[in-house]
Protein backbone atom coordinates (compact mmCIF):
# COMPACT_ATOMS: atom_id res chain seq x y z
CA UNK A 1 0.00 0.00 0.00
CA UNK A 2 1.39 3.58 -0.91
CA UNK A 3 1.79 5.65 1.56
CA UNK A 4 1.32 8.94 -0.11
CA UNK A 5 -1.99 9.59 0.29
CA UNK A 6 -1.78 9.68 4.09
CA UNK A 7 1.24 11.95 4.07
CA UNK A 8 -1.09 14.08 1.57
CA UNK A 9 -3.86 13.85 4.06
CA UNK A 10 -1.26 14.33 6.41
CA UNK A 11 -0.13 17.58 5.12
CA UNK A 12 -3.55 18.87 4.09
CA UNK A 13 -4.32 18.96 7.74
CA UNK A 14 -1.42 20.65 8.97
CA UNK A 15 -1.99 23.25 6.49
CA UNK A 16 -5.46 23.40 7.90
CA UNK A 17 -4.69 23.83 11.21
CA UNK A 18 -1.94 26.60 10.66
CA UNK A 19 -4.28 28.59 8.60
CA UNK A 20 -6.90 28.48 11.21
CA UNK A 21 -4.35 29.23 14.09
CA UNK A 22 -3.04 32.34 11.78
CA UNK A 23 -7.04 33.19 11.53
CA UNK A 24 -7.46 32.83 15.31
CA UNK A 25 -4.49 35.20 16.06
CA UNK A 26 -5.57 37.96 13.59
CA UNK A 27 -8.93 37.42 15.01
CA UNK A 28 -8.49 37.63 18.61
CA UNK A 29 -5.52 40.26 18.21
CA UNK A 30 -7.09 43.15 15.53
CA UNK A 31 -9.64 45.94 16.21
CA UNK A 32 -11.66 44.20 13.70
CA UNK A 33 -12.47 47.90 12.18
CA UNK A 34 -13.00 49.71 15.17
CA UNK A 35 -12.29 53.01 15.44
CA UNK A 36 -11.48 53.06 19.42
CA UNK A 37 -8.22 53.39 20.28
CA UNK A 38 -7.56 50.67 23.70
CA UNK A 39 -7.80 52.38 26.67
CA UNK A 40 -10.69 54.53 25.78
CA UNK A 41 -13.50 54.74 28.72
CA UNK A 42 -16.40 53.51 26.48
CA UNK A 43 -18.54 52.55 30.13
CA UNK A 44 -18.76 53.05 33.61
CA UNK A 45 -20.42 50.87 36.61
CA UNK A 46 -21.36 52.71 39.44
CA UNK A 47 -18.34 54.77 38.90
CA UNK A 48 -15.78 52.41 38.24
CA UNK A 49 -14.41 52.60 34.55
CA UNK A 50 -14.43 50.50 32.06
CA UNK A 51 -11.81 51.05 29.06
CA UNK A 52 -12.10 49.22 25.63
CA UNK A 53 -9.18 46.92 24.80
CA UNK A 54 -9.17 46.04 21.24
CA UNK A 55 -8.53 42.51 20.08
CA UNK A 56 -9.13 39.86 23.36
CA UNK A 57 -6.03 38.84 23.41
CA UNK A 58 -4.48 42.33 23.33
CA UNK A 59 -2.74 43.09 26.45
CA UNK A 60 -1.08 46.44 27.41
CA UNK A 61 0.72 45.59 30.88
CA UNK A 62 0.01 44.80 34.29
CA UNK A 63 -2.41 47.51 36.63
CA UNK A 64 -1.02 47.95 40.48
CA UNK A 65 -2.19 50.04 42.87
CA UNK A 66 -0.03 52.66 44.56
CA UNK A 67 1.41 49.54 47.11
CA UNK A 68 1.51 47.19 44.62
CA UNK A 69 -1.98 44.90 44.81
CA UNK A 70 -1.84 43.05 41.30
CA UNK A 71 -5.99 44.68 39.34
CA UNK A 72 -4.27 42.44 36.53
CA UNK A 73 -3.62 43.34 32.92
CA UNK A 74 -4.89 46.06 31.43
CA UNK A 75 -7.82 45.84 29.63
CA UNK A 76 -8.82 42.82 30.25
CA UNK A 77 -11.85 41.17 31.96
CA UNK A 78 -10.12 40.37 35.45
CA UNK A 79 -8.48 43.56 35.32
CA UNK A 80 -12.13 45.31 35.47
CA UNK A 81 -13.46 42.75 38.10
CA UNK A 82 -10.97 42.99 40.33
CA UNK A 83 -10.73 47.30 40.07
CA UNK A 84 -14.38 47.15 41.05
CA UNK A 85 -13.85 45.18 43.71
CA UNK A 86 -11.26 47.22 45.05
CA UNK A 87 -12.16 50.95 44.49
CA UNK A 88 -15.75 50.01 45.60
CA UNK A 89 -15.29 47.45 48.39
CA UNK A 90 -11.07 47.62 48.97
CA UNK A 91 -11.12 43.71 48.69
CA UNK A 92 -7.73 42.42 48.29
CA UNK A 93 -7.99 38.94 46.80
CA UNK A 94 -5.89 36.92 49.14
CA UNK A 95 -4.95 35.31 45.57
CA UNK A 96 -4.22 37.92 42.80
CA UNK A 97 -3.55 36.15 40.39
CA UNK A 98 -5.32 33.52 37.81
CA UNK A 99 -6.94 33.88 34.97
CA UNK A 100 -11.04 34.22 34.70
CA UNK A 101 -12.01 30.70 35.08
CA UNK A 102 -9.89 30.25 38.00
CA UNK A 103 -12.12 32.58 40.26
CA UNK A 104 -15.14 29.76 40.34
CA UNK A 105 -13.33 26.96 42.56
CA UNK A 106 -15.57 23.45 41.30
CA UNK A 107 -14.98 21.84 44.33
CA UNK A 108 -16.61 24.14 47.03
CA UNK A 109 -20.28 23.55 47.83
CA UNK A 110 -22.39 26.22 46.88
CA UNK A 111 -22.54 29.23 49.20
CA UNK A 112 -18.98 28.32 50.70
CA UNK A 113 -16.35 30.37 50.83
CA UNK A 114 -13.92 31.12 47.90
CA UNK A 115 -10.89 31.26 50.02
CA UNK A 116 -8.66 32.24 47.16
CA UNK A 117 -10.74 35.40 46.13
CA UNK A 118 -11.96 36.08 49.98
CA UNK A 119 -15.59 35.78 48.44
CA UNK A 120 -19.01 33.60 48.83
CA UNK A 121 -19.11 31.19 45.80
CA UNK A 122 -22.31 30.27 44.60
CA UNK A 123 -22.92 27.74 41.67
CA UNK A 124 -25.44 28.73 38.81
CA UNK A 125 -28.88 26.60 39.77
CA UNK A 126 -28.10 27.76 43.66
CA UNK A 127 -30.89 28.70 45.88
CA UNK A 128 -29.33 31.94 46.50
CA UNK A 129 -30.38 34.33 43.52
CA UNK A 130 -27.69 36.29 41.68
CA UNK A 131 -27.64 40.30 42.77
CA UNK A 132 -26.21 43.42 41.86
CA UNK A 133 -22.52 43.72 42.07
CA UNK A 134 -21.67 39.52 42.34
CA UNK A 135 -19.12 38.40 39.88
CA UNK A 136 -19.94 36.19 37.81
CA UNK A 137 -17.71 33.78 36.19
CA UNK A 138 -17.76 31.97 32.44
CA UNK A 139 -16.05 28.76 31.56
CA UNK A 140 -13.77 28.47 29.21
CA UNK A 141 -15.01 28.20 25.15
CA UNK A 142 -13.73 26.62 21.98
CA UNK A 143 -11.77 29.97 21.39
CA UNK A 144 -11.45 31.52 24.84
CA UNK A 145 -9.59 28.90 27.16
CA UNK A 146 -9.38 31.54 29.75
CA UNK A 147 -13.10 31.63 30.51
CA UNK A 148 -14.56 35.35 31.15
CA UNK A 149 -15.74 37.23 34.39
CA UNK A 150 -17.78 40.49 34.45
CA UNK A 151 -19.77 42.68 37.03
CA UNK A 152 -23.63 41.70 37.60
CA UNK A 153 -25.38 45.66 37.03
CA UNK A 154 -28.63 44.31 37.56
CA UNK A 155 -31.17 41.76 37.84
CA UNK A 156 -34.81 41.64 37.43
CA UNK A 157 -37.51 38.92 37.63
CA UNK A 158 -36.44 37.53 33.57
CA UNK A 159 -32.96 38.08 33.67
CA UNK A 160 -29.05 39.65 35.04
CA UNK A 161 -27.22 42.20 33.23
CA UNK A 162 -23.82 42.43 33.40
CA UNK A 163 -21.38 44.63 32.49
CA UNK A 164 -17.90 43.44 30.99
CA UNK A 165 -14.27 44.62 29.86
CA UNK A 166 -12.92 42.93 26.69
CA UNK A 167 -16.04 41.62 25.59
CA UNK A 168 -14.61 42.16 22.26
CA UNK A 169 -13.41 44.73 19.76
CA UNK A 170 -17.52 44.70 18.04
CA UNK A 171 -19.40 43.79 21.19
CA UNK A 172 -21.20 45.40 24.19
CA UNK A 173 -19.93 45.80 27.74
CA UNK A 174 -23.17 45.12 28.80
CA UNK A 175 -24.95 42.69 28.17
CA UNK A 176 -29.13 40.48 29.21
CA UNK A 177 -28.85 37.17 29.65
CA UNK A 178 -32.02 35.36 30.96
CA UNK A 179 -32.84 34.41 34.24
CA UNK A 180 -35.28 31.55 35.31
CA UNK A 181 -36.24 30.34 38.64
CA UNK A 182 -37.83 26.73 39.44
CA UNK A 183 -38.40 24.75 42.93
CA UNK A 184 -36.67 27.70 44.36
CA UNK A 185 -33.22 27.60 42.48
CA UNK A 186 -31.87 30.47 40.16
CA UNK A 187 -30.54 29.57 36.86
CA UNK A 188 -28.81 32.14 34.11
CA UNK A 189 -29.48 30.65 30.80
CA UNK A 190 -25.72 30.13 29.22
CA UNK A 191 -24.28 27.04 30.05
CA UNK A 192 -20.59 28.88 30.40
CA UNK A 193 -22.00 30.78 33.30
CA UNK A 194 -20.39 28.48 36.55
CA UNK A 195 -21.85 30.34 39.10
CA UNK A 196 -21.39 33.95 41.05
CA UNK A 197 -19.55 35.23 43.81
CA UNK A 198 -20.13 38.22 46.28
CA UNK A 199 -18.45 39.30 49.13
CA UNK A 200 -19.17 37.42 52.77
CA UNK A 201 -22.01 39.64 54.59
CA UNK A 202 -19.27 40.91 57.30
CA UNK A 203 -16.97 42.27 54.37
CA UNK A 204 -20.03 43.93 53.04
CA UNK A 205 -21.06 45.69 56.26
CA UNK A 206 -17.03 46.35 57.13
CA UNK A 207 -16.76 47.81 53.50
CA UNK A 208 -19.83 49.89 53.70
CA UNK A 209 -18.77 51.28 57.03
CA UNK A 210 -15.25 52.42 55.62
CA UNK A 211 -12.95 50.08 56.73
CA UNK A 212 -9.32 49.19 55.55
CA UNK A 213 -8.79 46.65 52.42
CA UNK A 214 -8.84 43.09 52.88
CA UNK A 215 -5.06 42.10 53.00
CA UNK A 216 -3.58 39.51 50.74
CA UNK A 217 -0.33 38.51 49.45
CA UNK A 218 0.28 37.69 45.47
CA UNK A 219 2.06 35.08 43.58
CA UNK A 220 2.17 34.32 40.17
Amino acid sequence: MSLKPIFKIAAGMLILLAALYASYQVVTHSSLGSDLQPGTPIDELNGVVIFYNGGVNETYGRNLTADGYNLGIRYQCVEFVKRYYFERFGHRMPDAYGHAKSFFDPALADGALNTMRGLTQFSNGSSTAPAAEDIIVFSPSLLNPYGHIAVIAEVNAYAVIIAQQNAGPILSSREALVLTQSDGHYRIQDARVLGWLRLPSSASTSAAAGSAPLSGEEHP
